[in-house]
């Protein structure tokens, strides 16, 4: 994959996020608002009928939309700061199985004050057709990708079927300190 493996160097929240780092996301592409993000489906992750179970296509949803909530380096001054979820609704249009490729597209929509909305669309393909065709691109030490425009996905990214819509509404609140 062309993207950088889930760990605290592509995004300081992901230091700890042990959901994440045992889902297998990748991170695929980080910019301002937002995140795109790649897992494969795998058997303990497959509800009783066979498909993806939907607890774990929401929670993939919602790692892309902390990504694009939060940026890798705050603002001087933002960074006693976390963006985390107010409320989200999911959409389930179709299921996927066990060996697709997961990719997640975020996208803020609009930000006022410490309120936000985000779009986050989820893709399921066939590991064969997410074959990476870009280039290995060399990127200096704890830089991710940057995010392709809003709404599209990277360039080596095939996009399969939509499976999920996710929307998610923000909010921006003091870190609580350990």
């Amino acid at each position: 994959m062309a993207g950088l493996t889930v760990s605290g160097e592509s995004h300081p929240i992901l230091k700890d996020d042990y959901a994440s780092e045992w889902m297998g996301i990748d991170v695929v592409a980080l910019d301002d608002g937002h995140a795109t993000v790649r897992m494969t489906l795998r058997q303990e992750m497959l509800n009783g009928f066979g498909m993806a179970h939907g607890g774990m296509i929401f929670a993939f949803g919602d790692t892309a939309f902390a990504l694009a909530c939060n940026p890798v380096q705050p603002p001087p001054g933002e960074d006693a700061n976390i963006t985390v979820a107010a409320g989200v609704d999911i959409n389930f249009l179709r299921p996927a199985f066990r060996g697709q490729v997961l990719t997640a597209v975020a996208n803020r929509r609009a930000s006022t004050g410490r309120s936000g909305l985000y779009d986050i669309q989820i893709y399921a393909a066939d590991p064969a057709d997410t074959a990476d065709t870009a280039p290995d691109r060399e990127l200096p030490a704890g830089a991710a990708p940057a995010a392709t425009l809003p709404g599209q996905l990277p360039a080596d990214t095939a996009p399969g079927e939509l499976i999920a819509e996710f929307r998610g509404r923000s909010r921006t609140i003091s870190k609580k300190q350990k």
